[in-house]
């Protein structure tokens, strides 16, 4: 009975340790009288060893978090075609990435077609205080980017806006 109840204690314990909450969350905008897009996103943990193991031209998608696009949708220098992506990063050097959308939904570790990505144009920043979860939102975006609408994704401690209309 005590070898049991120790077994289910230590159980218990090992589980909150172990549990942290992540959540599925689903952001919809609305752009324009005719552009609708939404974002979902899993709350993942930000993982900056990963990052750091990440080579000059590598990709990564932190939680692969998806936009859909209702319409075909001109942004910047980027037309992005009605559909569901997965949105990337790519790293251009050691502080410089750009936000790239993937077409389709990749699974965990997929890589895509690199020629088939849509770069987005980016403005790419740290800030020493880090999330220590994926943030992803639509939001209208700051300083070249004022006035239009972007992707905003924060992991740790790097931040990245991507234009999307």
């Amino acid at each position: 009975m005590k070898r049991t109840w120790l077994v289910g204690f230590l159980l218990l314990i090992a589980t909150a340790l172990i549990a942290h909450p992540h959540f599925q969350k689903t952001t919809t905008a609305k752009l324009s009288e005719d552009v609708e897009v939404s974002l979902t996103i899993v709350t993942v943990p930000a993982n900056m060893d990963h990052v750091a193991q990440i080579k000059t031209g590598g990709f990564a998608s932190p939680g692969r978090p998806k936009f859909k696009a209702s319409t075909n949708i001109t942004a910047g220098s980027s037309n992005i075609a009605a559909g569901t992506y997965t949105i990337g990063v790519v790293k251009n050097g050691a502080d410089d990435w750009t936000m790239v959308l993937a077409p389709g939904e990749l699974s965990f570790g997929e890589v895509p077609d690199m020629s088939q990505v849509i770069k987005l144009d980016s403005e790419f920043w740290t800030r020493p205080k880090p999330v220590e979860h994926l943030v992803v939102d639509v939001i209208p975006g700051e300083s070249q980017f004022e006035g239009k609408a972007v992707i905003l994704l924060g992991f740790g401690t790097m931040w990245l806006q991507g234009l999307i209309n």
